[in-house]
């Protein structure tokens, strides 16, 4: 198993300041590796210091959580935290005694939003870190990253075939177990149909009503879905900007898949070949490099976000970082070169720098402060 050392260090880091950390993701991207590699790290971590709340035993084990968890010091690891969010208030007690010695990972298969009792009763105490399935920083192999996706097993796979029947049986267990074990009532076929219509608009203007009258699913339930998927850090939803300018600007989100892998899969591409024929070939590129770029920019959800005006000028990603505003289009091309539209994004939106990514090696000038570069070189640039 790769040692994903950037994660490793940002949780020793997190830890000088907070006595919880929370590693966040979705099902199988390697929360209990990382976490058992930052225990190795630790001097004299013991066994009974490690909680797996899908364990019977160890649910027993904290049964009376105040009463064994006082009796430890030193790093505790409580994996998959969703299932006990009672523990939040618990951990709350432990930390705030005088002369604490205990630090707590914990991890969790779901977003803050769907932890908000950990937001609640341990403000100022906790720091979440949100652990993604590998990306190109970690890997150095592009093809195979963007066809398999970045989840651990898929990625490892001894071949493609191994890798897409591991996705297959991932996305079923997902919406037959994971989802009820959330707390979710829905309907297995149900889910799996919205979930595979989500394919069609992957990296476009997401459209609840639409979607609703094809499933013969409601506004209100076609949101929620989304918002499970969102939650479970399988969707990424990419809200608009509004720039202060006289043009009428698109105000509904974007929507990605946040895999590639699982995009492919549920696309019906299941080896290379039917995905290099795929309609949607493009459009899964522009996707898998958007979701790199910020990786590689460690960019917060509320600090990313894609501009559109209803006169058909756009541009794909607008990240705000270090006080600077950075644009981003993604095309799958082997000859880029500056749109008008991208000229407009500049001059519009007061952007420090523009940058055009594509599949290619060359980086090049195309105008002032609006270059191109290919996604692999643009990664390297700084490691």
């Amino acid at each position: 198993m790769k040692k994903r050392k950037l994660f490793l260090k940002e949780i020793a880091k997190a830890f000088t300041i907070h006595p919880i950390v929370a590693i966040l993701g979705p099902r199988q991207c390697g929360k209990t590796t990382l976490a058992k590699m930052f225990s190795n790290d630790t001097k004299n971590f013991p066994k009974e210091n490690y909680f797996d709340l899908e364990d019977l035993n160890d649910l027993e084990r904290l049964k009376l959580p105040q009463t064994t968890l006082s009796l430890l010091n030193g790093l505790i690891i409580i994996d998959e935290v969703q299932r006990r969010p009672d523990l939040f208030q618990t951990l709350r007690v432990l930390v705030d005694q005088p002369n604490n010695n205990k630090k707590f990972l914990i991890l969790g298969s779901s977003s803050k939003k769907l932890l908000k009792q950990s937001s609640e009763s341990l403000a100022g105490r906790i720091f979440y870190i949100e652990l993604t399935p590998f990306s190109y920083e970690e890997t150095k192999e592009m093809e195979k990253l963007w066809f398999r996706g970045g989840f651990p097993p898929s990625f490892l796979a001894n071949s493609d075939d191994e890798s897409s029947i591991w996705r297959k049986s991932y996305i079923k267990t997902f919406i037959e177990q994971d989802i009820p074990n959330f707390g979710f009532q829905i309907p297995s076929p149900q889910l799996r149909r919205f979930w595979m219509m989500l394919t069609h608009y992957h990296g476009n203007i997401f459209n609840a009503s639409e979607i609703g009258n094809s499933l013969q699913l409601s506004y209100k339930t076609i949101q929620n879905y989304t918002d499970i998927l969102i939650n479970t850090f399988m969707i990424r939803k990419l809200q608009p900007w509004y720039e202060n300018i006289s043009k009428r600007q698109v105000k509904s989100p974007k929507i990605y898949f946040r895999d590639s892998g699982i995009f492919h899969l549920l696309l019906g591409a299941t080896n290379r070949s039917s995905l290099l024929t795929n309609p949607k070939l493009g459009t899964s590129w522009e996707g898998f490099a958007l979701e790199e770029i910020i990786r590689y920019h460690r960019a917060d959800n509320f600090d990313c976000y894609f501009w559109a005006t209803h006169s058909h000028a756009e541009l794909d990603l607008i990240i705000f970082k270090n006080n600077k505003k950075l644009g981003f289009e993604f095309k799958y091309t082997d000859s880029p070169n500056l749109t008008k539209s991208m000229s407009i994004a500049m001059q519009d939106l007061k952007l420090d720098n523009l940058t055009l990514i594509y599949p290619g090696i060359k980086s090049f000038v195309l105008s002032d402060n609006i270059k191109a570069e290919g996604l692999q070189s643009y990664l390297l640039s700084n490691l």
